[in-house]
């Protein structure tokens, strides 16, 4: 390497696979120096269910030709990070690697690994915010904690300046010369999904471009009605950035501020819409703080509730396949298009914690390998919400009725008739999909007869309390 070409800087993306409003990035052009982009497969990518791990490998090919737009280009490596990341260093002579900080468990573990080796071996090893509105550490209660219900935490967050964006860069300037690259192809991160692909990738959005498409059409043709119709899954009322916001295609801090400025210019469901970004803030400020959260109960008295575990009814609610209309077609609607409206959500994990009761965390792994904007932290206090064993955790006598639901947030039948084929004459082409993308071995065909309810409702919902109230009677131990 030449005096006039000064070591590199290697930008490790990770969950942040854009362009604009990116700390590390940005901090990375000011220095003036070579830019060389990495994405790692590393051992939180194969820890990846089959959806989210596909949807991840389009995001990476979406990023790679962005960064080619600008003059530069993706350098893949696979292998462990730390072990992947000495190598580049020794390879290319870079003096210090970059990278968005992560909050959940295994995402702290592997960065100190990475950070304390590099800086062992005297390379500059720099996180940067980016993931979050405010670092988890900065919103705590007056005594110093850190929230346990949503409602105070909302309050301490939504008049908070979560600081000015970061501009993308308009050029990268390229090392002396580009080291070696594997072939995003070799990866075959769609394998997993196998005939499911054909099927999800209709359905999918990618890359930050779409991003922000979807956002400014959000905002101009949707907010205003967005409080009334969000909770009606047929309607096409919310902002479809979850899978965006997921892989980091969009920073959640542009959102922020483009919703901050509808609702200082008096746009209606503005406010509703922050709240809900509120939601997720919380979710990661829950899990940096409880990093268990996605494996155990967060309230401890839970441990000894009788959670029944895999069983067949659980697979027959995997399969969508229980007899409940609603919740079969939530079911499908993963499998079909990779996501699930919230209101779905929730009424497909009440039925599984609370008519079957069923361990929430079935229903946490069957998710996280079926959505393809798995969000750990948002879905883990999303399960334990609903089961009732989380923080601001649902009453455990909430006992979501889907049928009660599907009247109330599906009146004419639409998103059921969309999802689910049978006893219609002509089912639309979503119905029929779910057959294309269903495992052969299930057998399943839209000609079959749809099944009896594995339940009577009101013999599900006297289950469920009459448990709940044996666990509330039982002695402390």
């Amino acid at each position: 390497m030449s005096e006039f070409d000064p070591a590199a800087v290697i930008l490790w993306f990770r969950r942040d696979l854009r362009l604009a409003d990116h700390p590390a990035l940005a901090a990375a052009v000011a220095l003036g120096r070579p830019v060389i982009p990495l994405f790692i497969h590393d051992e939180t990518v194969t820890a990846l269910g089959a959806a989210a791990k596909w949807r991840l490998g389009e995001g990476v090919a979406a990023l790679a030709r962005a960064l080619e737009g600008i003059g530069s280009r993706l350098v893949l490596r696979r292998g462990w990070a730390h072990e992947v990341l000495e190598a580049l260093v020794a390879e290319t002579g870079a003096a210090a690697v970059y990278w968005t900080r992560s909050y959940d468990r295994d995402g702290i573990a592997r960065d100190r690994e990475v950070k304390a080796d590099l800086r062992g071996a005297g390379i500059e090893a720099r996180s940067f915010p980016g993931a979050v509105l405010f670092e988890p550490w900065t919103v705590a209660t007056g005594q110093g904690r850190p929230y346990n219900v949503y409602t105070p935490f909302w309050k301490a967050l939504r008049d908070r300046d979560p600081g000015p964006l970061e501009q993308a860069p308009a050029r990268l300037r390229p090392p002396a010369a580009w080291p070696a690259s594997e072939d995003l192809r070799d990866w075959a991160m769609g394998r997993a999904m196998d005939r499911g692909v054909a099927v999800v990738g209709r359905f999918a959005s990618v890359g930050e471009a779409a991003a922000r498409a979807r956002l400014d059409l959000f905002l101009g043709e949707r907010l205003a009605r967005y409080s009334e119709d969000r909770d009606h899954p047929a309607r096409s009322a919310t902002s479809g950035l979850s899978e965006h916001l997921a892989w980091g295609e969009i920073s959640v801090r542009t959102v922020w501020h483009a919703a901050m400025a509808a609702r200082d210019a008096g746009a209606r469901g503005a406010e509703k819409f922050l709240s809900e970004l509120g939601w997720r803030e919380f979710a990661w400020h829950l899990m940096y703080h409880a990093p268990e959260i996605d494996r155990r109960n967060w309230r401890a008295d839970w441990d000894g509730f009788p959670w029944r575990g895999d069983s067949d009814d659980a697979e027959r609610w995997r399969r969508g396949m229980t007899g409940e209309p609603i919740v079969d077609a939530a079911m499908r609607e993963m499998f079909v298009t990779g996501r699930m409206h919230n209101r779905a959500r929730m009424v497909a994990a009440s039925y599984l914690t609370k008519h079957l009761l069923t361990d929430w965390r079935i229903g946490l792994r069957w998710f996280a390998d079926c959505l393809t904007d798995w969000d750990p932290a948002a879905n883990a206090m999303g399960w334990q919400w609903v089961a009732g064993s989380g923080p601001d955790a649902a009453p455990y006598f909430r006992v979501f009725n889907p049928a009660t639901q599907a009247e109330k947030f599906d009146a004419g039948g639409a998103y059921r008739r969309a999802y689910i084929a049978e006893g219609q004459a002509e089912p639309p082409e979503t119905a029929l999909a779910f057959f294309d993308a269903a495992p052969r071995h299930w057998g399943l065909s839209p000609g079959q007869v749809y099944p009896e309810r594995l339940i009577p409702l009101a013999e599900g919902r006297s289950r469920a309390l009459a448990a709940y109230a044996r666990r509330n009677a039982a002695p402390a131990t």
